[in-house]
């Protein structure tokens, strides 16, 4: 029986990933007034070239965590270091919140389009394989 890494690749960490910035960007929307706040997000791309080494059984990139011991604490996986890192203001706010409005809800748009497509990726290769599970492929 294939392992789900093998029948969808790099795809399923993608969603999770994806779904994660989607909260992310969110609450930075959510508090684009709120004083001192810092605008966070993922390095999508980083987290999922470092997937895609793991799943092809490479070595981790320098300075990732690895776990030795059952009792060690997981990489939850979001920067590059497992971390959501803050966003670099454009432009400096006298109040100190680094949110910009109109590149969140770019960012926010951009982001639910990729899911979407990740989404319906996961779905017509979970429908190819129905197929050829019933002979129809």
């Amino acid at each position: 029986m294939p392992k789900m890494d093998d029948v969808l690749g790099i795809h399923e960490y993608a969603l999770k990933v994806r779904a994660k910035r989607t909260e992310l960007i969110a609450s930075n929307l959510a508090n684009a007034d709120t004083p001192n706040y810092k605008a966070r997000d993922i390095d999508f791309k980083t987290m999922l070239q470092e997937r895609q080494r793991q799943l092809d059984g490479r070595s981790a990139s320098a300075g990732q965590l690895k776990t030795t011991h059952s009792g060690h604490i997981a990489n939850p996986g979001f920067g590059p270091m497992g971390e959501a890192l803050y966003r670099v203001p454009l432009q400096a706010s006298i109040d100190g919140n680094t949110v910009d409005t109109q590149q969140e809800k770019g960012k926010f748009m951009e982001n639910s389009i990729q899911y979407q497509a990740t989404v319906n990726f996961i779905s017509d290769r979970v429908t190819g394989l129905k197929q050829v599970l019933k002979g129809q492929g």
